[in-house]
């Protein structure tokens, strides 16, 4: 798609680093130096959102971090990102970004009914509405209402794989902002010897090197706390593709200063008139900064709103770019925007004289609207600063401070509106009056709260919602309080302010937590085995909160030449794994049986005393949660066995879903992960070794596949399983975990006359993309069903479970799904990681992507490099060649599309 409206010439970007990226699914094109707000509108995208509580179409109303409209969903998998200010993230090539608070799609929004009963959702309804009838079952009822209407965006329930720092500082004045007032100060306190930190939150735009001065660039001081210390996010990585793996993403400074300069602006405010927020309403400094900064246009016939002289440059700018100015609207002349029209983007306006009824319609595609200018204080009232009420600019401003913190230029009032005539709002009947747009408070709701006796400016904001947003207000608490004034018939500055509190902006969670996490952060946990592992060499790596072996490297031997050897010996000998890991959820009750009939796909009730089952579980959404076995210990005692990272969340899940949704059901649920210690014996000899440890019959008639049995080693009581991971014929014992030791050392002493072989987590991964086992985390990572995964068989089509009316979708069922397969690598190469499936490798950006592959690996008992990966119609395509390339490693590969299993399709190995 074309950039229809970006200017030929002009604005502080790359035109030779074009980006592509996404929105919605849309593939569109920026360049080098865009925001994603300027992308979008470059590409002539307006409506970008829907608002919080009507689900109003919005679209991009500033250029900076005071955006209340343009929140997106940034990325996907664990590094989604929910609520991201288009109008500061800046672009990349790949970025892909979503609408959020819509469904089924931002166009088509069926929370806009939410709109059409707006007269039954005024402000404060809620509390007024949950108050009756007065009964807890009522309230359960309104609660899960409740949950699922709140919040805007997704949090992304996979672990953050980036790492966050924190870093201290300490100098003699801090500069927030790095405007011309910023670096003047800086400049002069620097000229006296002292040394200097300068934070903005913009991109590097300096290019001389300020002698006692340090310059963070992308890093917003969001807070300022006791002993003149400073927080501030430093976004190393953010405005990157993939960030360099020896780089954080982000890092938090905390900067103690002696002298704090505060150069962060102002910010211009709105006027609210009837419809002020449909798509195409904007910022007049906004429409400006999109005009110079950027190059771009964001509309062509404009009508400019204001009651101050700071829009004369806005229309200057449009002007220049070719845009017609249809109207400059000035309310110091008592000439008002009644009303603006339009469905998914303004289309024109009604003009009228304040007071008077007659207006008059004039067209336009773009409203810059000037309600004047509010210095950004945020900072300097979170340090106890002073603010009084400025006449002249209509706007609070810093007054005095017990720190030794003050402000300079536009922060301090220093703004040259001209003459300025204070415009709150235009009286109107013909919609809803826009204050916060980011939670829907309408005029109308203030007046509503000064009526029911909320005239405090604390108690507005928690009965409206005004200001407590990702925004915090930062356009539109001074008219929401301006408005509160009018209304209780007060001055403005005996209303006074909300209480500003940090964060300023919004912060990760991961960049609070920093280095506090992963194994800083939770204990680590060792198997029953763990010192005969480590005795034996074994590199480990950590699954969950266990550290496991990866593989057991000989003199001489590398990691993956030790992986490989382990997995060839599977094969063709026997080996043994240590699978304590693995989550084990004991079931017991007379509901027990139908209970896990609702939880699976496949069906439990069926299954005998003294056997196993393979099982899949769905979320609620239909996508695959997570598999592994059941076994049936007695005719009301189950044994569910889990993934080893799912193992809490699947023990949760079963819990949630007991207290709940069933709380009728009469099931006990027990963990027992940790009381079990567990190997798995595997290979063409394994039953010569499990027949020599056990003291019953496991040959295949007496104990076949998927068989269960009490039996002992040696004196130690055990559970044996006939199971497979590995597709080999394979056995699972268990034993208390404080015998765990004993029991592992019998195997190996009775699997050596057989040439048995410890193996680990590499070797064991081999063995599962041999077989193309789903294991669930790279092939079923929160997008892909049952049928995407070759599992569509084992769902029930006599029973319900959980996520199974969802599989029923349209959408689930579509061509074009991503579907696994298997891979094989042509020409003997290898394998490139985590890369991308294409028809065409040589087709330039955008090269559309049929998929990805999920796993790889080299095949010690193929000879050649094999994936599973999600190709889109990818059971169709089998035979078919396409190209595995992955453009950061610079890597591409022919490959050939097949069925997942590459090895003992038949499954014979594993039954003999």
């Amino acid at each position: 798609m074309t950039q229809r409206f970006r200017l030929p010439t002009g604005g502080r970007i790359d035109r030779a680093r074009p980006l592509a990226f996404t929105f919605d699914g849309m593939r569109y094109e920026g360049y080098a130096g865009d925001t994603l707000a300027s992308a979008l509108l470059a590409n002539g995208v307006h409506m970008v959102a829907r608002s919080f509580k009507y689900h109003r179409p919005r679209g991009i109303y500033t250029a900076g971090v005071e955006e209340p409209n343009a929140l997106v969903q940034l990325g996907s998998g664990a590094r989604s990102e929910p609520n991201v200010r288009a109008t500061t993230q800046e672009l990349f090539d790949g970025l892909v970004a979503e609408s959020q608070n819509r469904s089924p799609s931002l166009r088509y929004d069926v929370g806009g009914v939410n709109d059409a009963l707006s007269r039954f959702l005024p402000a404060g309804f809620y509390y007024k509405t949950f108050m009756w009838p007065p009964s807890p079952r009522w309230w359960l009822r309104y609660e899960h209402a409740i949950r699922r209407m709140a919040g805007m965006g997704r949090v992304s329930s996979e672990p953050d794989p980036d790492t966050y720092e924190h870093q201290y500082a300490h100098c003699d004045v801090l500069v927030v902002g790095a405007g011309p007032a910023g670096l003047a100060a800086a400049r002069e306190a620097a000229s006296s010897g002292a040394s200097v930190i300068v934070c903005d939150e913009q991109p590097p735009s300096i290019d001389e090197a300020i002698e006692n001065v340090t310059i963070l660039s992308r890093t917003t001081v969001f807070g300022i706390y006791d002993g003149m210390m400073a927080s501030a996010l430093e976004r190393l990585t953010d405005h990157l593709a993939t960030g360099p793996a020896r780089l954080p993403r982000q890092r938090v400074w905390k900067i103690r200063a002696r002298e704090i300069v505060l150069a962060t602006g102002a910010i211009e405010r709105g006027i609210a008139y009837a419809n002020n927020d449909l798509p195409g309403t904007m910022l007049a400094g906004a429409a400006r900064t999109y005009l110079e900064r950027y190059g771009v246009a964001p509309g062509t016939r404009a009508v400019v709103f204001t009651n101050n002289d700071t829009t004369d440059a806005t229309v200057d700018a449009l002007y220049n770019a070719g845009a017609q100015i249809a109207a400059v609207v000035d309310a110091r002349e008592s000439c008002v925007i009644v009303a603006a029209h339009g469905r998914r983007r303004v289309r024109g306006v009604d003009l009228g004289i304040s007071g008077g009824r007659r207006t008059t319609r004039i067209e336009c595609d773009l409203v810059c609207v000037s309600g004047g200018w509010s210095p950004a204080v945020h900072l300097y009232s979170q340090a106890r600063g002073v603010l009084r009420y400025d006449e002249r600019l209509a706007a609070f401003i810093p007054d005095r401070c017990p720190l030794p913190i003050r402000a300079v230029g536009a922060a301090a009032g220093d703004i040259d509106v001209g003459r300025l005539v204070p415009t709150w709002s235009v009286p109107s009947s013909n919609g809803k009056r826009f204050v916060d747009l980011q939670n829907d408070v309408t005029a109308d709701d203030i007046e509503l709260a000064a009526r029911e006796g909320y005239t405090s400016v604390e108690h507005l904001k928690r009965y409206t919602t005004l200001g407590m947003g990702t925004d915090q207000g930062k356009t539109s608490n001074v008219i929401g309080l301006a408005l509160l004034a009018q209304a209780i018939d007060r001055p403005i500055p005996d209303v006074g302010t909300t209480t500003f509190r940090p964060p300023y902006a919004p912060i990760t969670l991961g960049a609070i937590a920093g280095a506090e996490q992963g194994p800083h952060l939770a204990p680590t946990r060792r198997t029953a085995m763990h010192d005969w592992h480590a005795a034996q060499g074994a590199r480990f790596v950590t699954a969950g909160l266990w550290l496991r072996p990866h593989s057991y490297p000989r003199a001489g031997e590398s990691e993956d030449d030790a992986a490989n050897r382990e997995a060839r010996n599977a094969r063709s000998n026997v080996g043994v794994v240590d699978v304590s890991t693995l989550g084990k959820i004991e079931l017991a009750g007379r509901d027990a049986a139908a209970f896990l009939d609702r939880v699976y796909v496949n069906t439990f009730h069926t299954l005998s005393v003294g056997r196993c089952r393979y099982g899949v579980m769905l979320r609620d959404d239909g996508m695959v949660m997570d598999d592994g076995t059941v076994t049936r210990l007695s005719e009301s005692h189950f044994l569910v066995t889990t993934t080893t990272v799912n193992a809490v969340r699947v023990m949760q899940h079963f819990e949630y879903l007991l207290q709940v949704v069933w709380p009728d059901l009469e099931v006990h649920t027990t963990s027992v992960t940790e009381q079990w210690a567990a190997a798995a014996i595997a290979g063409p000899r394994a039953r010569d070794v499990v027949a020599r440890l056990v003291d019953i019959d496991v040959s295949n008639d007496a104990f076949p596949f998927l068989a269960f049995a009490r039996c002992h080693v040696g004196s130690l009581p055990a559970r044996l399983f006939r199971i497979s991971y590995s597709g080999e014929l394979a056995y699972e014992l268990h034993v208390p975990s404080d015998r765990g030791m004993a029991m592992w050392e019998a195997i190996v002493n009775a699997g050596t006359p057989f040439g048995l072989m410890p193996y680990g987590t590499e070797a064991m991964s081999t063995l599962r993309i041999e077989k193309g086992h789903i294991v669930v985390g790279p092939e079923a990572d929160g997008r892909t069903t049952a049928d995407d995964l070759g599992l569509r068989k084992l769902v029930s089509s006599r029973k319900w479970c959980i996520g199974k009316p969802m599989l029923d979708r349209a959408a689930l069922k579509e061509t074009g799904r991503w579907q696994l397969v298997g891979l094989t690598a042509l020409d003997g190469e290898k394998m490139p990681r985590a890369a991308k499936i294409v028809a065409d490798p040589e087709r330039p950006a955008p090269n559309p992507m049929l998929g990805h592959v999920t796993s790889w690996c080299y095949s010690p008992n193929l000879g050649k490099w094999i994936a599973l990966a999600l190709v889109a119609d990818g059971r169709a395509r089998y035979g078919e060649t396409l190209w595995a390339m992955s453009p950061l490693a610079g890597a591409r590969v022919r490959v050939q599309v097949g069925p997942a299993v590459f090895f003992d399709p038949e499954g014979a190995r594993l039954r003999c």
